[in-house]
């Protein structure tokens, strides 16, 4: 072989090799989509890795690329955390106040364009659902006062907001990175869970998993 034809060889090699290591790192990579689960325990570990529409009579797991680094931290199936904290204009949100009702809880903050956008979306939800006894609860966190009033005024959510002001909150409910969504079942267990800029379609589909025998629509 001449230097030349070893040289355009070589230079191939790299090429290729530069292609494959590319496409590994662009699988492993966590995306800009949303996650979302719901289901049994059992069913959460399977959706790290695959989607699955779970036993018959289960909630459904819809499961994007970047399940598998934050699954577990949903805690399906598990009871929810603790959760006393100062609430927006006055007053205290405590969960123990609320045992029997399903809930919606998002940890979110104004800075976060998704969270921002969510708003909307969790307005309308809590009331076309508010008949059913569902009880929606934003937690604003490490933000002051001040700033979650003036976004408070911009959005009129109808549902209170808490403020998770030294980030506790967050902590215990293992909540890293916002917007997370949980959604909690009349007997105080998380059955679903979703993290980043959700839409309609999921928002609806975890309602329904802690609202049994009530068609919920996006």
């Amino acid at each position: 072989m001449t230097q030349r034809s070893a040289i355009v060889a070589g230079l191939g090699s790299g090429a290729a090799l530069a292609m494959v290591l590319l496409i590994a790192f662009a699988a492993f990579v966590p995306g800009p989509d949303a996650v979302a689960v719901s289901g049994t325990p059992d069913q959460s570990a399977e959706a790290s890795s695959l989607p699955s529409d779970g036993p018959a009579g289960s909630p459904s797991i819809v499961v994007t690329p970047r399940a598998s680094l934050i699954v577990a931290g949903f805690h399906i199936g598990e009871p929810a955390p603790a959760l006393k904290i100062p609430q927006l204009g006055g007053g205290e949100i405590d969960l123990t106040n609320l045992q029997g009702q399903p809930l919606w809880i998002n940890f979110m903050a104004t800075y976060c364009p998704p969270c921002r956008d969510e708003f909307r979306l969790m307005n309308g939800f809590a009331a076309r659902y508010a008949d059913t006894g569902l009880i929606v609860i934003a937690v604003d966190v490490r933000e002051d006062e001040t700033t979650m009033a003036g976004f408070a005024l911009e959005t009129n959510p109808i549902f209170p907001i808490g403020l998770d002001l030294d980030g506790a909150a967050q902590e215990a409910w293992d909540a890293p990175v916002l917007p997370v969504h949980f959604w909690i079942d009349r007997d105080g267990i998380i059955r679903a869970g979703a993290l980043g800029g959700i839409g309609p379609d999921i928002m609806a589909s975890h309602l329904q998993a802690i609202l049994p025998g009530i068609e919920v629509t996006p």
